[in-house]
């Protein structure tokens, strides 16, 4: 009976000791760390003028040219700031023959006048589904 006692606290011990590990790694998944992911603040607090600069270059992840063109969206509307951003993100190259149906929103950037090319622009991006930032 002691046997089984002395046997078990043994291996009770060694449980404990293997469960612990000892050491200040970080825990693992696999052959890699396991990495904790923090919460996107700044994009919350995020002023509506700041949209240009973020719509031009954010750092970390590079943006795709759909979440550039709706942040242009957070500037008020018929506003040169709004145009500016568009512009930014899809640069003008005045076209004189260019006609109101167009058929992409790379073309808008072919309009001469800037209230056409505001217009063709804001009705692109507003028909867009919203994307994940």
């Amino acid at each position: 009976m002691k046997k089984i006692l002395v046997i078990a606290a043994v291996m009770y011990s060694a449980a404990a000791v293997a469960q612990t590990g000892g050491s200040s790694k970080p825990p693992m998944v696999g052959d890699k760390p396991l990495v904790q992911v923090k919460p996107r603040g700044a994009a919350k607090n995020a002023q509506p003028a700041d949209a240009a600069k973020s719509a031009k270059a954010a750092p970390g992840k590079p943006k795709s040219m759909a979440q550039k063109l709706q942040a242009c969206l957070e500037i008020d509307d018929g506003t040169k700031d709004r145009l500016n951003c568009y512009d930014a993100v899809i640069a003008p190259k005045p076209n004189p023959k260019a006609k109101a149906p167009v058929k992409s929103v790379t073309q808008c950037g072919g309009f001469k006048d800037e209230e056409e090319r505001l217009t063709c622009f804001n009705g692109f991006v507003e028909k867009l589904p919203k994307l994940p930032s």
